[in-house]
């Protein structure tokens, strides 16, 4: 088998999964009908006069207009609590230990001494509480779908009707300034903007001061009718530093004066609205649905009295209650889709009023407000078939009742007393039954589209679980196998294109990829079949040892329960340690630890014949319980997830420059340094273990000079990152320049560093004896070049054999006659060497996204891999020429610690969890108009060990070989003169061949990395089909979209960025075997053209 087919082979299983992927998701992730209907004075809501007090009145649209003019004040993240009088507090904390409480002094001042022009609202957030997300919920008073949360950094024009267009078309001037997200929402909008750039979340000032430039000067001029002010700085306080921060009582103290100066400008005709677009978690990130998330700050204000009573405590209204509320006060047309429901205390018309005119006002904007609903609510109905018609003809019927009742009250004013409060509640619980039966339903689902992605993902498991066992059958027809389902792929993918484009319909790109899909795997999983034979059974294709598929059963079964989901941090770390355990017992009852005769318990497992044991029981044992600590104590790295209160996060994983602290942060610094030194020792202690620090080969120097700098530039750059607000003014230029330097010239070193790897990934040392001439031949061990490239294939390890043998059996001989000897060093280590010097180039850009101590964890993902690789070491038998298996326990237990790994550097399956600071590393400014350099860089801190972990899974296949030179080997001692000593070849255990063994069988080689390929596609793949048949099954749940849908679309990435890691790793490894075939035909070559007789003696080691 050619090593080109296995990559394509693989390629082709992953395109499988990817084609079930999408088509899943295209199904289960579909966003809303977004109908373009506008409303407009001139088509009132619905049937019947306008409602009471609208007739004659100027400027009088569905309602007549109370304010003119309005300032929004919009603060990113003003969450309910940041808005408290101060009085109130938070539960078990004194009020002085909570920076951000009671420091929005202007509201409390005004809500006391003026209780009938302010009111203080908690308002209720629908998620996902992301910033765009929120922004067309305040404007179409709509609810966008889970989905849209992919586009907070890609936002696009706001399609629906909503508060901005209809403003427009009232011919009020807009003017804004803040958060360029509205710039790519609401394009050519505005009569006046400031926009500034939104994504930098470590600048906490400049949004804000650009915004106050302008805020003033601008209310001055009179220049406007509507005012908006998005602030940045408080949410951004959040990300950088969380909310109880002392910064983030100076940005809330800084939004005060704001808010008073704003205060002290208003006109009478002019209503103050100042607003959060979502709240925040304790660690001051946002995006999911937790209480403190979801719970946002609404003050209102007015010059002249609006409100008729004080409530004792704030109400809780609905956020989008603000877009009808807002609507009708400014005497606009309610947006087409609002399903928002007015704040009817602001229609009374004052403390002044009479009580029975300002319950009629009340009841008129509601009956307004019900009458947009009940139209948007059968237009939309008549579009789609999303709505559940049973509730929804109860919404209409009970919509009818109240509508009748009103009409009968519009023609008898007089009697309204008695029915008012009846026709109020009908009509505030045909509002809120809207809200709730849109809510349910906006989940829309394509069962079909589901079901075909679920089944395509089994399908792909089942063809990884049976191609795996099937790669190392001998003569099993690969080539011929791939060839002919690509082939019927692709007629199944031209005859959908013709069949869409005869019917006129647009190709449907995901469809396309699936019928592809799946017209390429029927025919192989049926030549499978028919070349196995239908009369022969299955189940030896399918040879899973039994614990380990328990182990895998009982991890697929826990996506199916939130708690588990949730809890899923904890549980791993348990099933990795039940592994390790269950490896240690494993290797005992295999004999691979002990002498057969001390063995008295059956074997479990593979009943494959097993080598002579190569380690102590004590060794494996030792090696278990470092496995086991390292574990633990990863596990103090640990981020709690929103569901559970009682947990509390490790501060470990916090940025250094949130420490105040000045001696804890140099100490913090001096570890998180150590763990960049300590992780660049041991490399090189292992690559001079092996010998391949010896070789004057460029990735080898690039290793001893090129990874020390790279150090030093992560180690200077931490320093910068976590003092720089600390810096003096006149160095903060040059911190600022080094900040964006230090990050990319570490990125820069380590692409040099792969570079050069992949130029020449062979770090061979030759050394030529001191007596050599300089014209110098090589004895081959066989006679004449190779005529094919199997035949180099196979000669390659011969010639490795033939070099040691002339070293030690004609070392005297040679001396003797003088001839040129060749030694050369690291062969044994070529892959591994390679290998590991990737992992650690890849580690350091990865580093540079994460938070300095997650250095620690980065290290102890190095160790917790070298303890398991020699575990498995421990019980891999050697000593056969093929074929070379992986354990599914040992595929397992790789995968688990890369699970193990992405929770251990602070991650959670959930948006709000994510570290968006990492699209600032070497781009402190931001990005300007690019989205995919910050998304790359996102996704690159969010799946560093996915992607480690996949890189580095060929180690599994290449480890053991690499542990033989650890056996035992008895060596002949020399007596008398050394230099009249014999050394004969049958008196000295042969010397290791190492990693050279896997080329001794070519064919092996290649079906082995196959096998391990599949294998480990077949473990993450199971984990996506479990998640996907959870989202699919629980659809309905309580927790779909907080918990079963974040983890599939985690789940899903991940599985992208694995197999492409995967990939790329089994590509490398066929790099370097590549490039020691091209190393040996090159000595084939010189025996050619020069004909004297030399030796080439290979060694491992220092050498």
């Amino acid at each position: 088998m050619q090593k080109v087919s296995v990559l394509l082979f693989l390629a082709w299983v992953c395109f499988l999964f990817y084609a079930g992927i999408a088509l899943f998701t295209s199904g289960f992730l579909l966003t809303r009908l977004e109908l373009t209907n506008q409303s407009s004075c001139q088509e009132p809501p619905g049937p019947g006069s306008l409602p009471w007090g609208s007739q004659g009145k100027s400027g009088a649209c569905w309602m007549p207009s109370r304010f003119s003019r309005v300032v929004l004040v919009l603060i990113d993240a003003l969450r309910f609590d940041f808005a408290q009088p101060q009085r109130s507090h938070v539960s078990g904390e004194r009020p002085d230990s909570v920076p951000f409480l009671g420091k929005l002094r202007s509201l409390q001042r005004i809500l006391e001494n003026k209780p009938h022009h302010a009111r203080l609202y908690r308002s209720q957030v629908d998620p996902p509480t992301t910033t765009m997300q929120r922004l067309k919920a305040l404007t179409t008073g709509s609810l966008p779908t889970f989905i849209d949360a992919g586009s907070n950094f890609a936002s696009h024009a706001i399609v629906e009707d909503n508060l901005i267009k209809q403003l427009n078309s009232a011919g009020r001037r807009i003017v804004f300034m803040g958060d360029d997200t509205w710039k790519d929402l609401f394009p050519g909008a505005f009569s006046q903007a400031f926009f500034f750039s939104s994504f930098n979340v470590r600048d906490l000032h400049t949004v804000d001061n650009g915004i106050l430039e302008h805020l003033y000067p601008t209310m001055d001029s009179g220049a406007w009718d509507v005012l908006i002010a998005h602030f940045l700085g408080v949410d951004h306080c959040g990300h950088k530093h969380g909310p109880h921060h002392p910064e983030m009582a100076k940005k809330l103290s800084q939004m005060d004066q704001v808010i008073q100066g704003l205060l002290e400008r208003l006109k009478n005709d002019t209503l103050l609205v100042v607003a959060g677009d979502h709240g925040m978690t304790m660690n001051g990130d946002h995006g999911g649905d937790s209480e403190l998330e979801v719970s946002a700050a609404l003050f209102l204000y007015s010059p002249t009295p609006i409100f008729p009573t004080v409530p004792p405590e704030p109400e809780a209204v609905p956020q989008v209650s603000l877009v009808p509320t807002l609507a009708l006060l400014l005497g606009l047309p309610i947006p087409f889709g609002n399903i928002g429901e007015v704040i009817t205390e602001l229609f009374s018309g004052g403390s002044d009023s009479h009580p029975q005119a300002s319950a009629l006002a009340q009841v008129s904007a509601l009956y307004i407000n019900a009458q947009q609903v009940s139209r948007f609510l059968h237009t939309y109905a008549a579009a789609t078939q999303d709505l559940q018609v049973k509730e929804l003809r109860q919404l209409q019927q009970l919509f009818s009742k109240a509508s009748a009742s009103y009409q009968q009250l519009l023609q008898d004013p007089q009697e309204a007393e008695t029915s008012l409060k009846t026709l109020t509640a009908e009509l505030q619980r045909f509002l809120r039954g809207a809200r709730a039966i849109c809510i349910e339903s906006w989940a829309r689902f394509s069962l079909v589209r589901m079901a075909g992605g679920a089944a395509l993902l089994a399908a792909a498991c089942f063809l990884c679980l049976l191609a795996s066992q099937l790669a190392v059958s001998p003569g099993f027809p690969f080539r011929p196998l791939l060839l002919v389902p690509v082939a019927w792929g692709l007629i199944w993918a031209v005859l959908y294109s013709g069949l869409a484009v005869t019917a006129g319909s647009k190709v449907d790109t995901v469809v396309l990829g699936a019928v592809a899909a799946a017209g390429s795997l029927l025919p192989f999983l049926w030549k499978v079949w028919v070349s196995w034979g239908s009369s022969r059974p299955l189940v030896p294709l399918l040879p899973v040892p039994g614990p380990v598929l328990l182990l895998l059963l009982i991890r697929w079964a826990t996506f199916f329960s939130d708690s588990f989901v949730v809890a899923e941090a904890r549980a791993t770390p348990f099933l990795l340690g039940s592994l390790i355990l269950f490896l240690v017992a494993h290797l005992h009852w295999e004999g691979q630890l002990l002498p057969p005769k001390l063995l008295t318990m059956s074997r479990l497992g593979s009943s494959a014949p097993t080598g002579p044991p190569r380690h102590s029981g004590t060794y494996a044992l030792r090696l278990g319980i470092g496995l086991l600590l390292c574990t633990r104590l990863a596990g103090l790295f640990h981020r709690c997830p929103e569901e559970t209160p009682a947990c509390h996060s490790s501060p470990w994983l916090s940025p250094l420059a949130s420490m105040v602290g000045g001696r804890a942060k140099n100490l913090w610094y001096g570890a998180c340094v150590g763990a960049l030194v300590t992780l660049l020792v041991v490399v090189r202690l292992w690559l001079r273990r092996y010998g391949n620090l010896k070789s004057p080969e460029p990735p080898v120097l690039f290793v001893r000079w090129g990874l020390p700098l790279m150090v030093l530039g992560t180690a200077a750059y931490w320093a910068l990152a976590s003092g720089a607000d600390e810096a003096p003014p006149r160095l903060r230029a040059l911190v600022s320049g080094a900040s964006v330097v230090l990050p990319r010239a570490v990125v820069g070193l380590a692409a040099s560093g792969l570079v050069l790897l992949l130029w020449r990934p062979v770090t061979v040392l030759v050394k030529v004896g001191a007596g050599a001439s300089r014209t110098r031949t090589i004895l081959t061990p066989f006679s004449g070049p190779p005529t094919s490239q199997a035949d180099l294939d196979y000669v390659v390890p011969q010639i490795y054999r033939h070099m040691q043998e002339e070293l030690q059996g004609r070392l005297e001989r040679t001396k003797s006659q003088g001839p040129v000897t060749v030694a050369a060093y690291q062969l044994g280590s070529v892959y591994s060497a390679a290998m590991v010097t990737a992992l650690i180039l890849l580690a350091f850009p990865l580093l540079l996204l994460h938070a300095e101590r997650v250095s620690l964890v980065f290290l102890l993902l190095f160790l917790q891999s070298f303890l398991l690789l020699h575990l498995l070491a421990a019980g891999t038998s050697v000593t056969t020429t093929g074929p070379f298996i992986v354990l599914w326990q040992a595929v397992s237990a790789w995968a688990l610690l890369a699970t193990q790994t992405f929770y251990s550097t602070g991650h959670q399956p959930v948006f709000s969890a994510i570290h968006w600071h990492a699209a600032f590393v070497g781009f402190p400014e931001g990005h300007g108009s690019s989205t995919w350099l910050p998304a790359l860089l996102v996704g690159a801190n969010t799946f560093a060990s996915h992607i480690l972990f996949a890189v580095g899974c060929p180690l599994l296949l290449l480890w053991p070989f690499l542990c033989e030179s650890q056996g035992p080997r008895k060596r002949q001692q020399l007596s008398g003169n050394e230099a009249e000593a014999r050394v004969r070849p049958e008196e000295e255990e042969e010397e290791p061949l190492m990693e050279m063994r896997l080329r001794d069988a070519p064919h092996h080689f290649s079906a082995a990395l196959l096998q391990l390929g599949l294998k480990y596609l077949f473990v993450l793949g199971v984990q996506i089909l479990a998640c996907a048949l959870a989202a699919s099954i629980l659809r309905r749940h309580l927790m779909v979209w907080k918990v079963f849908a974040p983890k599939f679309i985690f789940e899903a990435i991940g599985f992208i960025v694995s197999s492409v890691g995967l990939l790329l790793g089994i590509a490398l490894v066929m790099r370097v075997d590549g490039a020691v075939s091209s190393w040996f035909r090159r000595l084939v070559l010189a025996q050619q053209r020069e004909p004297r007789p030399c030796v080439l003696a290979p060694g491992h080691g220092e050498g």
